[in-house]
């Protein structure tokens, strides 16, 4: 599984016209399912997202998790992060989770976050075409990977 961070002002996910979730300060999550990933590397990228110190206390460190100064999280799937171009021009998705196994696994995270904290949790829809937006903070991108 890949996520990656993106501590945020703001962002959103529209599909069609519609905006589907939208955030203000807090973590844009890009969630990238592997073919082999598991209910239990799921629940560690969980709790490692929701503890990560990755916001500015009063001494401008970064010592505070999302979960401290009460952020959002927008969780957008995007399978593209398994692209693999290592040969020709063209990626191969081939280690990417096929959408029977990477939507289910996609929902648990949410449910995960819904159940494990109080934050406000959004989301884009998955397998569809999105338009993400955000204002990056700092900026602060961070891949994860486990």
């Amino acid at each position: 599984m890949k996520v990656v961070i993106q501590r945020v002002k703001s962002a959103s996910v529209t599909v069609g016209n519609e905006i589907t979730g939208a955030i203000e300060e807090g973590l844009l999550l890009l969630v990238g399912i592997h073919q082999d990933d598991t209910k239990e590397q799921l629940e560690w990228m969980c709790e490692k997202i929701l503890k990560l110190r990755i916001f500015e206390d009063e001494d401008e460190k970064m010592n505070l998790s999302v979960s401290d100064v009460g952020g959002g999280l927008l969780v957008v799937s995007q399978f593209t992060l398994y692209g693999n171009t290592k040969k020709g021009t063209r990626p191969s998705f081939i280690e990417a989770a096929k959408p029977d196994k990477a939507e289910p696994m996609y929902e648990e995270m949410i449910s995960y976050f819904k159940e494990h904290s109080d934050l406000n949790i959004q989301t884009g829809k998955f397998g569809a075409m999105m338009d993400v937006e955000l204002i990056n903070d700092g900026p602060v991108t961070l891949i994860l990977e486990k």
